[in-house]
């Protein structure tokens, strides 16, 4: 069952502003964080080494393409931990392949009215647990996103409550070049409504 918790008390946990004593830097607001978060992604694509782009296309690289910061899509959710510690799953990938994921527990949560629910995971052969991988799918994949889903990482918290937000999902590399093996998001993780926020596909 999810725990009983409201967005805004959450949030307010999640979001705690810093005291910061005679700053006098004014505080990014919410679409300002996101629009910063989009320069540094564009910014990797055209300019690290580890940029997922063919070198040879980096210069020339557009903007990616982003659904309107809405924060209805970003929510509370409630992580119940997976009490066998060592449950597998061989997620099916971009390439054919199979990864082996372990799944570290449950992130529950309310969306647009309904209550709904996606494993988060880590590479098996991480010893490091302290980052979530949530790859999903929802109805906009193959349409408006990629066929193949999208992604969100976590850092692990202290209090089980995670900052949920749908407008830092991202595509998986293997978009921008197809030698990259990408898990593709499994069954339990495909949301039956269209999540219009973060990364899309240029319209």
């Amino acid at each position: 069952m999810m725990r009983a918790i409201t967005r805004a008390a959450a949030l307010v946990l999640l979001v705690l502003p810093l005291a910061c004593a005679g700053c006098s830097r004014k505080p990014l607001s919410y679409e300002e964080e996101i629009a910063a978060w989009h320069a540094d992604r564009d910014a990797l694509m055209r300019d690290s080494s580890e940029s997922p782009v063919p070198k040879e296309k980096r210069a020339t690289f557009p903007p990616l393409p982003y659904f309107a910061t809405n924060a209805e899509y970003r929510v509370p959710a409630a992580l119940t931990v997976n009490p066998v510690a060592d449950d597998i799953l061989e997620m099916a990938t971009s390439t054919g392949q199979r990864r082996r994921m372990q799944r570290i527990g449950t992130l529950e949560f309310t969306l647009k009215g309904e209550r709904l629910k996606l494993t988060a995971f880590v590479d098996a052969t991480e010893k490091d647990l302290r980052r979530l991988f949530v790859p999903f799918g929802d109805l906009t994949s193959g349409t408006e996103t990629y066929p193949g889903g999208r992604y969100i990482d976590l850092d692990r918290t202290a209090t089980g409550i995670y900052d949920l937000d749908f407008n830092r999902a991202y595509h998986p590399y293997c978009l921008y070049n197809p030698t990259y093996d990408c898990p593709i998001p499994p069954r339990e993780n495909r949301l039956r409504l269209p999540i219009r926020a973060g990364e899309r596909l240029k319209p």
